[in-house]
């Protein structure tokens, strides 16, 4: 049985600082296809109870008529609130890939940064929806040993940049293992 014999302090003078990674955007079509489904989505649902209201075919029952404007208003506070928030959330979602690890960027108000070492991956799923099929996009799900789920997602890649990172990871994960 081997014995730890030292621990000693690592001076952080001389280590690599994650903050000042290139970071890589996602592709523009992201923010906008975001947008699109916040605008169907919410206004779809307050378009919806409007022409039930308006409708002229039955008398609806009163605690419909006086509520549903307030229903309706509500559905377009979240419809904004949703687009706002991808116009300026989606531009801060950001990745980097390097020698070693992987990295992702979230957050428009509170900011986080998952990395994931590349040695540690399980494996990596490139997941595409119909709609991020019709918009050309994919999204890149890595897998850490030991997780169900996966450990992170990066969304709103072009597919073959997709490919090509998925491609480069599962290459240089072999080196790392067998070099």
């Amino acid at each position: 049985m081997e014995t730890i014999t030292s621990n000693r302090q690592v001076e952080l003078d001389g280590l690599t600082e994650v903050e000042s990674m290139d970071m890589k955007a996602l592709s523009p079509k992201y923010r906008r296809l975001n947008i699109q489904i916040s605008f169907a989505f919410w206004g779809g649902f307050a378009a919806i109870i409007a022409l039930v209201l308006l409708q002229p075919f039955f008398d609806l029952p009163t605690f419909f008529n006086e509520h549903a404007w307030i229903a309706i208003s509500v559905l377009l506070f979240l419809m904004i609130w949703s687009v706002i928030y991808h116009y300026f959330a989606d531009p801060k979602k950001k990745y980097a890939i390097r020698e070693h690890d992987i990295h992702f960027q979230t957050g428009w108000i509170f900011q986080k940064r998952t990395s994931q070492p590349i040695m540690r991956i399980q494996h990596i799923e490139i997941e595409r929806g119909p709609i991020e099929r019709k918009a050309g996009l994919a999204t890149l799900q890595v897998f850490s040993a030991g997780g169900a789920n996966h450990t992170f997602e990066i969304p709103g890649l072009v597919h073959e940049k997709a490919i090509e990172l998925r491609q480069f990871i599962l290459d240089h994960k072999d080196v790392r293992e067998d070099g």
